[in-house]
């Protein structure tokens, strides 16, 4: 029983033994074929670290005297490995000039057993094999990490035009042979047909266009199944918004054409633009130049009044360093023609014709009567319910066959397309003869009682003081009256008698 007991207790002793002293270029907890891939431009760390073994072993930290020693291997068997980056037992560190700043490792990581190396940006010559001596105490211990690189270009070079051809290159330093190269586009794979072709993990994009800007993702696939793959964030240089945007403005009022870039130039390293716009009115070029302002990406054009001579097609060109880019707008004027022009007579015929100025042909448009008295609700919609008896419907021409004075007022004609409402014009309805604003309904009884009453008191005041007025024109005594109740005698009768009166004196 004792004999059989001592083997465990050898085999166990042993493996411990041999766990101290690994082989050279092997670390523990880690392979011999251990490989890191990085795509050039990014960030790389090649791991070099103590197990939590070895550690606790070391009482959870290494001595201050721990130096640390990364080499690389020579591209040809032949070559002698040279130094990447020492730090000494002081904490004195050595770099090789080609690689510095670019290569470091963290001093708070070397007493708790992490060696690992970081490269930052990685380079495509930076591919190879790379090993770590690390010394502490009487021990030392090594890794061995191979880094390979993988590489995504582009050409042209940045900025990338929209509608300029262009082409994504993909490679890498692994050695075997190329089987198959796959493209995705925001995690989707791209299918090479169309505007994308493919050919030896080269991505040909001939007229990209702003939505073909994100993340790209090249995967490579080679004769020995190793399957690498590497991202590529693209950006394209053009304008943000619908690739042919139309503006809807009302016929006087002011419109803002846009023009805004997709990114700021100085995001590609270009401080020096320029920008103008230009309208094709009566075969000739009309400009206006836009100031230089490199911290902004928004060229709006501001037109303070239009009119239908207005419309039509605008072109906003941006000049970013020897590139120019440029997108047209359409302005679309929307103008509401009365059949009856001036204030309209209560009781005529009325056309209202709402009309617009390059259409895209699926626009349709709606009535709407904004009423000028104060109601709960402000806007009454033109449909077939509140225009009972118009015999119209939604559509461009809005009929009213008897103009009322409930017609009065502002009308609104608004246009509407798949994306919504585009714009609106609106048309003031003056009836002739008719108040600016009639009393409430439920006033009207009122109203009339009123009018009565006042007529009826203006009478009764008339007739008393025509009573008043005739007895004041009576005589002040009652004898008077007899007077004039005496019959005067005709003028021939007096004649007669006088003349017998002589007759009689003379006899």
């Amino acid at each position: 029983m004792k004999t059989v007991s001592l083997v465990p207790f050898l085999t166990f002793t042993l493996l411990a033994f041999n766990a101290g002293h690994i082989l050279p270029g092997i670390a523990e907890g880690e392979s011999s074929g251990q490989k890191v891939w990085a795509r050039a431009g990014s960030s790389a760390v090649l791991p070099c670290h103590l197990s939590p073994k070895k550690m606790w072993k070391s009482r959870k930290h290494l001595p201050d005297k721990t130096s640390v020693l990364w080499k690389r291997h020579g591209g040809s068997a032949h070559q002698e490995p040279h130094v990447v980056l020492e730090v000494g037992y002081s904490g004195l560190r050595k770099t090789a000039l080609p690689m510095r700043p670019r290569v470091s490792v963290q001093d708070s990581a070397l007493r708790n057993g992490n060696f690992s190396l970081r490269i930052n940006p990685v380079r495509s010559e930076d591919a190879g094999l790379y090993e770590a001596q690390v010394a502490y105490n009487t021990e030392v211990r090594t890794c061995q990490v191979e880094l390979g690189v993988i590489t995504v270009t582009l050409s042209p070079p940045s900025p990338v035009v929209e509608n300029e051809p262009l082409l994504l290159s993909c490679n890498s330093s692994h050695r075997a042979s190329l089987v198959e190269a796959c493209w995705f586009h925001n995690g989707l794979l791209v299918p090479t047909s169309g505007t994308f072709c493919s050919l030896h993990g080269a991505l040909s994009i001939l007229r990209p266009a702003m939505s073909d800007a994100g993340s790209w993702r090249c995967q490579l696939r080679y004769s020995d199944n190793e399957i690498i793959s590497a991202t590529y964030n693209l950006q394209i240089l053009g304008f943000d918004g619908p690739t042919n945007p139309v503006v809807y403005a009302a016929a006087g009022s002011a419109a803002d054409l846009p023009c805004t870039l997709s990114y700021l130039p100085s995001a590609f390293g270009v401080n020096v633009m320029t920008a103008h716009w230009s309208h094709l009115v009566g075969g000739h070029l009309q400009d206006w130049s836009i100031s230089q302002n490199s911290s902004s990406r928004s060229f709006p054009l501001h037109l303070p009044a239009v009119g239908p001579g207005d419309a039509g097609q605008y072109r906003c060109a941006v000049s970013v360093g020897s590139k120019t880019i440029s997108r047209d707008v359409t302005l679309a004027v929307l103008t509401v023609t009365p059949s009856i022009q001036g204030p309209v007579s209560e009781g005529s015929r009325l056309l209202l014709i709402c009309s617009l100025t390059h259409p895209r042909g699926h626009e349709h448009f709606q009535w709407k009567h904004l009423n000028s008295a104060p109601t709960n609700s402000k806007m009454a919609v033109a449909t077939s319910r509140n225009l009972e008896g118009h015999r119209s419907h939604v559509g461009p021409t809005l009929e009213i066959p008897q103009v009322s004075q409930k017609d009065m007022g502002r009308w609104e004609c608004s246009v509407y397309g798949p994306e919504g409402r585009l714009g609106a014009v609106e048309y003031g309805l003056q009836i002739t003869g008719a108040q600016v604003s009639s009393p409430p309904t439920i006033f009207s009884g009122q109203v009339t009682f009123g009018l009565t009453l006042t007529l009826f008191l203006l009478l009764t005041i008339s007739v008393l003081a025509l009573a008043l007025q005739k007895r004041a024109w009576s005589p002040a005594f009652p004898a008077l009256e007899g007077m004039f109740a005496v019959t005067v005698p005709r003028k021939k009768e007096m004649e007669e008698n006088q003349k017998e009166k002589i007759q009689q004196t003379e006899c």
